[in-house]
């Protein structure tokens, strides 16, 4: 089959790799008719690439067709429509029964101390196989995979698999109140997406940070109030125009979706740039002990939200060698709460609004689709945010 295959920095290629066969019994193979190109995706692009190895199929944002199930998949049959969650979990386990998924006890990645292995994620997460592909073998099928009817276009269903859940639980981590506020730092796919859930969900007043024009414009027309970040000399001009908005304290709550590669933070990006050059003997090692991230947007949420209020981060980070604020965090009582998202926690929450009349907008959410074959280019653009790249489809 084809795959996108990880080969070093900023170099992904579409190669031919072997199909994937079952392996236990509680493995299914499915035939991608779409899959995403994530925000995540692009950390692999350019920053954790020490934890990367040449060949690693990539993607974690898969829907197809079921060609295949093993003898442990009960609710499973060839020809089901199904999306694929990022994670792998048993939905057995303890952590999988108290809503933790991304937790879960029998695909943890133990080895690294990790939680749960993801699709087309490092070795980090298990290097399981990834879904920009036109097959792939999903274990745990027994839970994991979420059957859709048929119909509809892929479209309406794909973004169950990850910007959906995380995009939601970003939002109930934030815990707004009935009508209060919340800034939401980076309009990308889970920012933009955050956006829509906390109007849904009842947040009085949606502010949207970023410099993407394109980005803005697309929030601007649901509702959001942005801000541009290029019309502020610094972050401290920002935070008072939007501490103007909300009597002086700032919002009840703040969404950083940006995560590690926030614009700032000099010093963070070279020394990100240099591990991702090393020799992989030295890089791995000097990634796991001395990490650091770009704190930019972490930082300016910490300054940004009302005394009392709550931080919800759902950008990835994967620093161990940050330093923090933790003055502040005190100071102003921050509650924070972050992690993968939980999918089968809340796809069905969820799925009741995937409906003809569209409210978070999913039919028209994608920016670009492209035939797997342009992959390379499709990393390169939306890496730049060239062209207008907002979210990005792929079709085997």
């Amino acid at each position: 089959m084809r795959a996108v295959t990880w080969q070093g920095k900023r170099d992904v290629r579409v190669e031919n790799v072997p199909d994937p066969t079952i392996q236990e019994p509680t493995d299914a193979i499915i035939r991608i008719t779409s899959s995403g190109l994530c925000g995540s995706d692009l950390h692999l692009y350019e920053v954790l690439t020490p934890f990367m190895t040449p060949g690693d199929i990539l993607g974690h944002e898969p829907m197809g067709i079921v060609e295949e199930v093993g003898a442990g998949v009960p609710d499973l049959q060839a020809g089901d429509r199904v999306v694929v969650p990022f994670q792998i979990a048993c939905g057995n386990c303890w952590m999988c029964l108290t809503g933790l998924p991304t937790q879960c006890e029998t695909t943890q990645v133990s080895g690294e101390g990790m939680g749960a292995a993801l699709f087309g994620y490092t070795r980090l997460y298990g290097a399981v196989p990834g879904a920009q592909a036109e097959y792939l073998r999903v274990p745990q099928a027994q839970f994991g995979p979420i059957k859709v009817p048929e119909g509809p276009p892929d479209d309406r269903f794909v973004y169950l698999s990850d910007v959906l859940p995380t995009a939601w639980q970003a939002v109930a981590y934030a815990d707004v109140p009935q009508g209060g506020s919340v800034a939401v730092l980076g309009l990308g796919p889970i920012g933009d997406m955050a956006c829509r859930v906390a109007r849904l969900r009842g947040a009085g007043r949606v502010f949207g940070v970023d410099l993407v024009p394109e980005r803005l414009r697309r929030a601007r027309a649901r509702g959001v109030e942005t801000f541009d970040l290029r019309s502020f000399d610094d972050e401290k001009e920002l935070i008072e125009a939007i501490r103007d908005e909300t009597d002086g304290r700032g919002p009840d709550a703040v969404i950083d979706a940006v995560g590690t590669e926030a614009h700032g933070s000099a010093a963070a990006r070279m020394v990100q740039s240099a591990s991702a050059i090393l020799p992989r003997k030295l890089s791995g090692p000097l990634a796991e002990r001395f990490s650091v991230d770009r704190l930019s947007a972490l930082n300016t949420a910490i300054e940004l939200v009302r005394r009392g209020g709550t931080l919800s981060l759902s950008g990835v980070y994967g620093g161990l060698a940050d330093p923090l604020p933790l003055l502040t965090l005190f100071d102003k009582q921050i509650q924070i709460r972050m992690g993968q998202a939980n999918v089968r926690r809340w796809s069905d929450d969820i799925i009741p609004y995937l409906t003809d009349e569209d409210p978070l907008g999913v039919e028209d959410f994608a920016t670009h689709r492209v035939p797997l074959s342009e992959a390379p280019h499709a990393y390169e653009m939306f890496q730049r945010k060239q062209d207008g790249a907002v979210k990005v489809l792929m079709q085997p």
